[in-house]
C-alpha cells in the first residue's frame, strides 16, 4: 500500500523489450537501500525490483500494465515518480493508494496561478465503471502519476488539480505539459462505497 507522497523522481537509463514485457532500468538516490522483490510505485504503478547494480535497479512491466498506464511511453532520460511502500505505523499523509492504475488521462491545460499551477486532465469515461467509483468528485482524492492530489472543478470526465511549487519541482509534474499522458488511480474508498450502494 502507498500514500501518494512521492519521495523523488528516478531517471530512466535503459529500456529493454522482452517478449510482451518491458524491463525498465532507472537510477535514484536510494538504489543502495533497495532489495530484490521490493515493491515500489512508479508513476503510481506498483512494480517489483527484479535486479540492481550499485547505481541502478530494474523493474518489469507486463503487457496489461503497459496498456493501462503511461509506462509504455517512457524514453531513456524520462523522469518517473517513486514511492516505496508504506511502513506499518507510519503516517498517512496522502490517501490510501494501491498502486493499481485504473487508466490514463491527457493533460488538456496548464495554467499558472501566482506561483502555483492548475493542471486540467481529461480521461475516457466508461459509464458502467463510473457507477463503480471510477470517477472524480469535488474535493475528493485522486492519484496522478503516483501523486496524491485533491480534485477541483470535477466534471463528467475532466478535473483539475492545484500543484504547489514543491510538488512541481520534486515530481515529474515539472515535465507535464498540454498533451502529456498521465496515470490515474481513483479513490479506493469511493469504489467501495459505490459498490455497496449497488448491492446493499
Amino acid at each position: 500500500m502507498f500514500s501518494g507522497i512521492v519521495e523523488e523522481y528516478a531517471r530512466v537509463t535503459g529500456l529493454e523489450k522482452e517478449n510482451e514485457n518491458l524491463n525498465i532500468t532507472m537510477t535514484c538516490s536510494f538504489v543502495k537501500d533497495l532489495s530484490i522483490d521490493q515493491s515500489i510505485a512508479h508513476n503510481g504503478v506498483c512494480l517489483t525490483v527484479v535486479s540492481k547494480t550499485d547505481d541502478t535497479y530494474t523493474v518489469t512491466a507486463i503487457k496489461e500494465t503497459l496498456e493501462r498506464s503511461n509506462l509504455g511511453l517512457l524514453k531513456v532520460g524520462d523522469l518517473v515518480n517513486l514511492e516505496r511502500s508504506m511502513m506499518i505505523g507510519g503516517r498517512l499523509d496522502g490517501h490510501i493508494v494501491q498502486g493499481h492504475v485504473d487508466q490514463t488521462a491527457i493533460c488538456t491545460d496548464v495554467e499558472e496561478a501566482g506561483g502555483s499551477w492548475y493542471y486540467t486532465f481529461e480521461y475516457e469515461l466508461n459509464k458502467e465503471m463510473a457507477k463503480q467509483g471510477y470517477m472524480t468528485v469535488e474535493k475528493g482524492s485522486v492519484c496522478v502519476n503516483g501523486v496524491s492530489l485533491t480534485v477541483c472543478n470535477s466534471k463528467l470526465n475532466t478535473f483539475q488539480v492545484a500543484i504547489i511549487p514543491y510538488t512541481h519541482d520534486n515530481t515529474n509534474f515539472c515535465n507535464i505539459t498540454k498533451g502529456s499522458v498521465v496515470n490515474l488511480e481513483f479513490d479506493i474508498v469511493g469504489k467501495y462505497l459505490s459498490k455497496m450502494q449497488q448491492y446493499c
